[in-house]
């Protein structure tokens, strides 16, 4: 019985152990806080944006990956292109802005 209980520890040990490795970040993969960071950011991004009625939300995509924001879609003007990109870097955690917006 002492085996066994030694068996069902040394695998709970390395059950843990890789749970908390399938966390960790690396350079192209988010770790589970970092995707809820971003997860975050791009909703106060779309937040900002959309509280911008110079702006047509629907057609601008907010994308971020560990603090960068990517900015996609449509918009009218050079203009409201360079006030979505404002918007983004006001936000509090954002890193760096990429402006793909296409003007129709």
């Amino acid at each position: 019985m002492n085996q066994f209980s030694l068996i069902i520890r040394f695998l709970s040990v390395v059950l843990l152990v890789l749970s908390l490795a399938g966390c960790a970040g690396s350079r192209r993969h988010e770790s589970t806080g970092e995707y809820l960071d971003d997860a975050v950011l791009t909703t106060k991004v779309k937040t900002a944006i959309f509280n911008d009625p110079s702006l047509e939300v629907l057609d601008i995509n907010v994308k971020t990956f560990k603090g960068v924001v990517q900015l996609s879609g449509f918009v009218d003007s050079e203009k409201a292109a360079n006030k979505a990109v404002e918007r983004a870097r006001a936000v509090s955690g954002v890193k760096m802005v990429n402006n793909s917006l296409i003007v129709k």
